[in-house]
């Protein structure tokens, strides 16, 4: 499946009633998402929720049937402002660590959204939670462009 293409599925899937998601991104192999959920139920049936949707829209958009996910997610909550920091530039600079782009905004990620470049609707919502909206900034301040993926 082409990125464009998952995006595009993602874009569709910007809201779901079990999670929120903060921050997403797209590789040729998987899909890295930060979300918020009001536990871990939630959470892990808002995720099924999601891949079942973009399985659809996949199948749909590419005339094909059958299993689309390889492998189960793995979840972690994430509880301090630095897991918070690093876990957002992992997910929204992942094409600079595979190498993908050099740009600090990777266009398979809503990093543009999060860095306030875009105001169209993108894949993602505005964080609700004291921790992913604001308190990341307590362990280093902004995203700065030349942080990557350690």
């Amino acid at each position: 499946m082409a990125s464009s293409e998952s995006s595009v599925a993602a874009l569709r899937f910007r809201r779901c009633s079990r999670i929120r998601r903060a921050a997403v991104c797209d590789t040729a192999a998987h899909i890295h998402l930060i979300v918020e959920a009001a536990d871990r139920t939630e959470s892990s049936r808002g995720v099924q929720g999601l891949a079942s949707g973009i399985a659809r829209v996949v199948h749909r958009t590419a005339g094909c049937a059958g299993g689309l996910w390889r492998d189960r997610y793995h979840a972690r909550p994430l509880r301090t402002p630095t897991e918070v920091r690093k876990c957002l530039i992992y997910v929204l600079r992942n094409g600079r660590k595979h190498g993908s782009t050099a740009s600090a905004v990777d266009p398979c990620s809503s990093a543009a959204w999060f860095e306030g470049l875009r105001t169209d609707p993108g894949p993602v919502v505005p964080a609700t939670t004291w921790l992913l909206a604001t308190g990341w900034r307590r362990a280093g301040g902004a995203l700065r462009p030349e942080e990557a993926p350690g």
